[in-house]
């Protein structure tokens, strides 16, 4: 699937709809993601600051779906953990950036070469318009290289 297409899978995927998140990028090769979250009635907390559920849902799939992208079929990729830190109240339209180094890609690929599993930690910060960080999100993504027996052959 076209980076193209999926931006706009995910501009209209209900959670993301519903929750007042877009996607604006998607680059062609699938290694930056722009992510931005505005404030509604419907995704303000209590005291009238961005629901902390909806900073997460932002954040959810990119790592998950870069690295699996840029792996190709041959791998197993699944996110595994998460964690967020609310660093200061959220207004207004927040965003995130997601960049996928080269040396992490080398990184995963050397780890996995063996068939031995890689847990690896991503981090995103969530930031208003101002600059200022409003979450600070980490994200687990298993990796592991497809076992030759795994691949489907012909049925005999």
């Amino acid at each position: 699937m076209s980076a193209r297409r999926l931006r706009r899978l995910f501009n209209i995927y209900p959670p993301f709809l519903f929750s007042g998140i877009r996607v604006p990028t998607v680059s062609d090769d699938y290694r930056q993601v722009r992510v931005e979250l505005r404030q509604h009635w419907y995704n303000k907390n209590y005291v009238g600051t961005h629901f902390g559920g909806s900073l997460f849902a932002m954040t959810d799939p990119f790592w998950m779906i870069m690295v699996m992208r840029n792996l190709g079929p041959g791998y197993l990729v699944w996110d595994k953990a998460a964690e967020i830190e609310f660093v200061k109240p959220g207004r207004g339209t927040v965003w995130a950036e997601f960049r996928l180094e080269d040396a992490v890609m080398e990184e995963i690929r050397a780890a996995t070469e063996g068939g031995d599993k890689l847990l690896r930690w991503f981090d995103t910060e969530v930031r208003d318009a101002g600059g200022d960080v409003v979450a600070r999100v980490r994200k687990q993504v298993y990796v592991r290289r497809k076992r030759p027996d795994s691949a489907p052959g012909p049925a005999t």
